[in-house]
């Protein structure tokens, strides 16, 4: 009987490119695209388990996952394969064995997402899938103000879309903080935290958005934390902004 090994895979995708991270009937994925690619290259049908789920569109600058597979496969092998036919879209960076409890989901402790913007006259077409476009320039020392109402451990059934998998809604953001990429005139927002609920970031930013902009009143985060409610209205920034931008164990 061939033994198995769990292999830890770090790696970073063009979310533009996939109709989001999870596997999909007909839909183009992340995750798809590698067990498909899994599959072909070894004979090893695979399922990954991965720090989290990003929705269409969005990009990972480091997005980790894990599988279980023959451990007669070099490891080197798994990394030139998946990089031939992957490279274009999704690039591998680290291909290791790991102990077989490792978990990419649910040992991870801290995930930290990046979202950049830009006035929308000063976006190039090569930046239209990877940054989103506002109005005007923001005063980020003010946006972080807004957004510093989020750190903390809440209850953040109002910042998410509805997810059978996820019924426990409270979350700890560790830390949030606004700039500007002076080199490209990015803004940008990093938001650190535990985990995150579906499509939790965009709505996050979105509605910090709507307050900057003068469409929500200032209270509007404080009182959707203090009155949790998943069916409510939800503003969610677009994807092409957000980034998974580091996962930590």
């Amino acid at each position: 009987m061939v033994s198995r090994r769990n292999v830890k895979l770090i790696y970073q995708y063009d979310g533009s490119k996939f109709s989001g991270f999870q596997r999909q009937k007909a839909q183009k994925t992340v995750q798809g695209e590698i067990e498909r690619m899994m599959e072909e290259s070894f004979s090893q049908k695979i399922s990954i388990i991965s720090s989290g789920r990003t929705d269409k569109g969005v990009h990972a600058i480091e997005q980790v996952s894990n599988f279980i597979i023959d451990d007669n496969i070099p490891l080197e092998s798994i990394k030139r394969q998946l990089n031939r036919k992957l490279g274009k879209e999704i690039k591998i960076f680290s291909v290791e064995e790991t102990d077989m409890a490792f978990n990419a989901r649910f040992d991870a402790k801290k995930r930290t997402y990046l979202y950049m913007m830009k006035r929308e006259e000063d976006i190039s077409p090569f930046e239209s899938a990877y940054v989103t476009g506002v109005k005007e320039n923001i005063d980020m020392c003010r946006m972080e103000k807004i957004m510093e109402r989020y750190v903390g451990k809440h209850d953040f059934g109002s910042f998410m879309k509805k997810d059978k998998a996820h019924k426990n809604t409270i979350r700890e953001i560790y830390w949030i903080k606004c700039g500007i990429d002076d080199s490209r005139k990015n803004m940008y927002i990093k938001i650190c935290g535990s985990s995150f609920l579906k499509s939790m970031v965009r709505i996050m930013v979105g509605s910090a958005l709507a307050i900057y902009f003068g469409k929500k009143d200032e209270n509007y985060i404080r009182d959707r934390l203090e009155n949790p409610d998943s069916d409510g209205q939800k503003i969610l920034a677009p994807s092409e902004g957000l980034y998974l931008f580091k996962v930590e164990y």
